[in-house]
């Protein structure tokens, strides 16, 4: 798991849903999985979570993809960590 925090930019998204709706926010987070390269290791959504939960419940709780290894909460409470099957 440490290794993980040392992960190259090149193998990682970072991708911000701030200001969206949760369908928006959905189908943007669904693209950026389904056409990530396979060199992609990682995805750093940036969500936020002081304007609202909403974004924040369904990247962590409802979103599921096959690509998905798992998900991870630093101690940022506005990013969620989404780490992609090799």
């Amino acid at each position: 798991m440490l290794e993980d925090l040392f992960i190259p930019n090149e193998e990682k998204i970072i991708l911000d849903l701030h200001d969206m709706q949760e369908d928006e926010a959905r189908y943007y987070l669904e693209k950026a999985i389904d056409t990530a390269e396979p060199k992609i290791k990682e995805i750093v959504v940036v969500h936020g979570y002081r304007k609202g939960q909403i974004i924040l419940n369904m990247v962590r709780k409802e979103f599921k993809h096959k690509k998905i290894e798992r998900k991870e909460i630093p101690f940022n409470k506005g990013i969620t960590l989404i780490y992609l099957k090799q």
